[in-house]
């Protein structure tokens, strides 16, 4: 598309959740361009690396989850475990497994298991299917620096390179410029919440022959619990380059001396190649409102939460679909603008969740676990193991096993759901490797025992709405009911059977007004 013309949609940031509007968008064949300072992606500040299960659902949906999992440097096989030990080379205490959804056997409650993989890697991946597509454009090197907006558009001052210059108009706009863009500002919204005081630095750093050296074998995560330099370390790829988190030091302290930190978490005396730092504070903090007339806020613009369970980019994709579809079918001539009043009603609380699980996983920490007797004699450590490896199983399961966050929460009173809470559209394997989510349409899927009779007025109801709806022949297990309406995100809509309120259903689903 041309960035010069008039745009259906400007997404102001680049990230996962910018690109990831994007994308959504262009599965509904609708326009948008995507501005980001940014001209290429670094590695050497990952930050994020967890994509979880239901993110992986939804990258399936534009056909990508696939790429990631091909592309990443862990197989999702690799390891799903969580090792706590002394150091990491040192005592193990002991281990979780079925972290973060990677290992989803028997009846999966997936689609797709959990990944990791870098943030930059998602990144990368997202960029070139936008710039794939003939829908979506990616405009590097400009960040928005104004918005204002009026009854038929908005307005977008750019700023590039060398002092350029430029507006483009947008019939909307989308915030994904994190917690120092300008969206939030030009629709009045603040955050609510506060930081962390407790400080943080991150290391990216190779160390070529680490990793045989470690004898606990293979982990997402190797926690140490020494109380004197407490933290976490992973893998970012299977060759050398690691990560680490370096809990309680401030800035000066982690610049000043990282390969330092290093051997103190590794506990040996290695000589790390130091590729980036990374000093940060959790922060949970949540935006008073998601959207005023036609600008809207999403990921890090919108909610802010610590990195503890890996909930944080995760959340904004969600964001970004959500809205995404909304958006497509307002433009696309088939849903009033009030379906879009539903964005925040549905997200906002979705993100409060998230932040206190975030924050209670974050109540819980290394020096919070940590025992000196750990790092004592055989005996001393023999006498604290019990009642440490208690505390970690006790404290942490939420953290590690959380596909109860992940996978079932619920648009309750959403304003476009008829009936029921609005939860994802329970997964099912019909045969080895077919999902039912591969029956399910781009636009609204009528799901169930396609002889009942209600069947015949969703469609003339439809038809008469314009609303795209696919049929799909599929049981439904009780007490369900013999149909379910299954909106384009996956969500349901509806269930029941008396197809007597099918105009109705659609009509509220799709943010008409009711009748009172």
């Amino acid at each position: 598309m041309n960035p010069d013309d008039s745009l259906p949609v400007l997404i102001a940031g680049g990230g996962p959740v910018g690109l990831a509007t994007a994308l959504e968008l262009a599965h509904h064949g609708v326009g948008s361009l995507v501005v980001e300072p940014r001209a290429t992606v670094s590695w050497l500040r990952p930050r994020a690396k967890t994509v979880s299960a239901r993110t992986m659902e939804l990258f399936a949906r534009w056909g990508l989850a696939t790429v990631i999992r091909d592309r990443a440097p862990l197989p999702v096989a690799w390891s799903d475990e969580a090792v706590f030990a002394t150091r990491l080379l040192g005592r193990e205490i002991t281990r979780v497994t079925g972290c973060f959804g990677l290992a989803l056997g028997g009846p999966a409650r997936a689609a797709e298991p959990g990944q990791q993989a870098p943030q930059p890697l998602v990144e990368e991946v997202l960029r070139e299917a936008v710039g794939a597509s003939p829908h979506a454009a990616l405009l590097t090197g400009w960040r928005v620096a104004a918005l204002r907006q009026d009854q038929d558009g908005v307005t977008a001052s750019l700023a590039g390179p060398d002092g350029a210059a430029r507006e483009i108009r947008a019939a909307y706009a989308v915030g994904c410029d994190g917690g120092r863009g300008v969206t939030r500002a030009a629709i009045g919204a603040r955050y609510e919440g506060a930081d962390d005081a407790r400080p943080n630095v991150n290391v990216v750093f190779r160390a070529p022959g680490l990793a045989e050296r470690v004898p606990h074998g293979p982990a997402v995560h190797y926690w140490v619990l020494d109380p004197s330099r407490p933290g976490v370390l992973g893998r970012l790829d299977l060759d050398a380059t690691w990560w680490c988190i370096a809990q309680g030091v401030d800035r000066a302290a982690g610049e000043a001396d990282p390969a330092r930190l290093v051997r103190e978490l590794v506990g040996a005396d290695v000589e790390p190649e130091i590729l980036a730092t990374d000093p940060w504070q959790a922060r949970m903090l949540l935006a008073d409102r998601y959207g005023e007339g036609r600008i809207f806020l999403a990921g890090d613009a919108a909610h802010q939460n610590p990195p503890w369970g890996g909930h944080g980019f995760n959340t904004g994709i969600g964001d970004a679909v959500n809205l995404g579809w909304k958006l497509a079918a307002v433009l696309n001539g088939w849903a009033p603008p009030a379906l879009l009043a539903s964005y925040e009603a549905e997200r906002r609380p979705i993100a409060a969740r998230t932040i206190e699980e975030a924050a209670r996983n974050m109540a819980t920490l290394a020096p919070e676990l940590s025992d000196p007797r750990l790092t004592g004699t055989d005996e001393e450590f023999a006498a604290a193991r019990p009642a440490v490896a208690e505390a970690v199983h006790r404290t942490k399961d939420g953290e590690f096993h959380s596909l109860d966050l992940v996978l079932d929460y619920a648009y309750e009173g959403s304003p476009v759901v008829a009936g029921g809470p609005g939860r994802r559209l329970p997964h099912r394997w019909l045969r080895p490797g077919d999902s039912l989510y591969s029956r399910l349409g781009r636009g609204f899927t009528l799901l169930g025992d396609l002889s009942v009779p209600g069947v015949r007025d969703f469609t003339a109801a439809a038809r008469e709405l314009g609303v795209p709806l696919t049929t799909a022949d599929h049981r439904l297990p009780a007490p369900a009911g013999p149909l379910a309406l299954v909106r384009p995100d996956q969500h349901v809509a509806w269930y029941g059977a008396d197809g007597r309120a099918a105009h109705a259903v659609l009509r509220r689903v799709t943010g008409h007004p009711t009748a009172p």
